[in-house]
């Protein structure tokens, strides 16, 4: 079964690769490795812990995820059956100070990787808070993949 199908199969639909806002790239091809900048919640602001819930969070975590996969898509030619399998993912969490639910709210992100890439998709992580991200969303997440 192809990623593309996998993801029809779930009844996810990607976005248009965003494109970047500032002086970077949305991605980098080096080698067998695939980074692409974060991803944010785009159209999902808010606090952590004072405006959303970390369910919401998973939810904004995986708005997140698809744009990572809509820019690996864009990177590799629009061929996803290139990815060999999820590295890591760092994601960042705009959050109130006390708020401990950074993993919860990650996991939307995670988990749906594990879902469209199965066993590929299990990958290393880091879950941290911020005092603020770009436009005032929920979440921004970066990925690297390792790709043939």
């Amino acid at each position: 079964m192809t990623i593309e199908s996998r993801l029809s199969d779930l009844g996810l639909t990607l976005p248009e690769a965003p494109l970047p806002v500032a002086n970077y790239v949305p991605f980098v091809v080096t080698g067998q490795q695939l980074f692409v900048s974060g991803q944010i919640s785009r159209g999902i602001t808010g606090k952590l812990g004072a405006d959303l819930t970390a369910e919401e969070g998973a939810d904004a975590a995986k708005v997140c995820a698809l744009s990572l996969i809509a820019q690996a898509k864009a990177a590799l030619g629009g061929d996803l059956d290139r990815i060999v399998r999820v590295v890591k993912l760092v994601g960042f969490v705009n959050s109130v100070p006390d708020f401990i639910d950074q993993p919860k709210v990650i996991n939307g992100a995670s988990d749906l990787m594990v879902a469209v890439f199965r066993d590929a998709g299990r990958h290393a992580r880091s879950a941290v808070s911020a005092a603020s991200l770009p436009g005032g969303v929920a979440v921004e997440i970066e990925a690297i993949f390792e790709i043939r």
